[in-house]
């Protein structure tokens, strides 16, 4: 499927693009083998992004129920492996896969999309406050690096079992995620 500006995007009961890449800890992470399991995929920006550290850490705190629930998660940030290393929050992410796509190649495969015009309007209406709110938590909070786009905005895919999309959240803003409530509800159907 694509969408209005043709960005290619990834369609519910959809087989979810196969990627067997290495994480930042370089663990091999196939996404083939985790037929079986249901999977939350989640793409964020930058590794200063107080949007999305945000979230990681609200996903972070949710891990051992939905773990238990028997749904795995995997991360994207487009930020480079030595950065994301660097990040004492983000070397805390695992067991929780973290991989580094700093040439953003399965955020094209996923439809991920670039929107400068979302982009601001969450900067100018919420940014000071998830600046505070990341900064309160400990999170880092700094300036893209490199490659790193201000224009990325986040989406969130849950697989079931066959390796079939069944939840897409392409975001509306830096804000916008899938409800904590909808990924727990999707463990038990």
């Amino acid at each position: 499927m694509s969408d209005s500006k043709g960005r290619l995007t990834l369609d519910i009961n959809a087989p979810a693009p196969i990627f067997k890449l290495n994480d930042i800890f370089d663990r091999e992470i196939d996404l083939s083998a985790y037929k079986g399991k249901k999977v939350l995929i989640a793409f964020f920006r930058h590794a200063g992004c107080p949007f999305c550290n945000t979230r990681v850490h609200s996903l972070q705190k949710h891990h051992a129920e939905i773990k238990a629930k028997r749904l795995e998660m995997i991360f994207f940030f487009e930020s480079k492996k030595e950065l994301l290393l660097s990040s004492n929050f983000h070397q805390t992410i695992s067991p929780i896969p973290l991989i580094s796509d700093p040439g953003k190649i399965w955020y094209d495969a996923y439809g991920v999309e670039n929107s400068g015009l979302k982009s601001a309007k969450s900067h100018f209406t919420s940014f000071f406050q998830k600046v505070f709110e990341a900064k309160k938590k400990g999170l880092p909070v700094h300036w893209m690096n490199g490659n790193e786009s201000i224009k990325t905005i986040p989406a969130e895919f849950l697989m079931d079992e066959r390796g079939i999309i069944r939840k897409v959240h392409y975001a509306n803003g830096l804000r916008d995620r899938m409800a904590i409530d909808e990924i727990v509800q999707f463990t038990e159907s």
